[in-house]
């Protein structure tokens, strides 16, 4: 995408969901907007199998019971 095409995507979003934006605000969201795609462009380039994910690592903790909380 353009800057441009970023600019008015924000805006159409900010809009959509009733955040205001002045337009100082809605460039700075841009900008950042902007350089996550890129690093989400760059990510998907890489070569990862599903087991280097930490996500696929990560186990939770089992929720606490009423007699370990006493």
């Amino acid at each position: 995408m353009e800057e441009q095409e970023v600019l008015n995507y924000v805006k159409a979003a900010s809009a959509a969901v009733g955040l205001k934006l002045d337009a100082e605000r809605a460039v700075a969201v841009a900008q950042h907007f902007g350089r996550t795609v890129a690093m989400a462009r760059l990510l998907e380039q890489a070569q990862l199998a599903p087991e280097h994910e930490l996500a696929e690592i990560y186990r939770a903790a089992p929720f606490p019971t009423e007699e370990a909380q006493a």
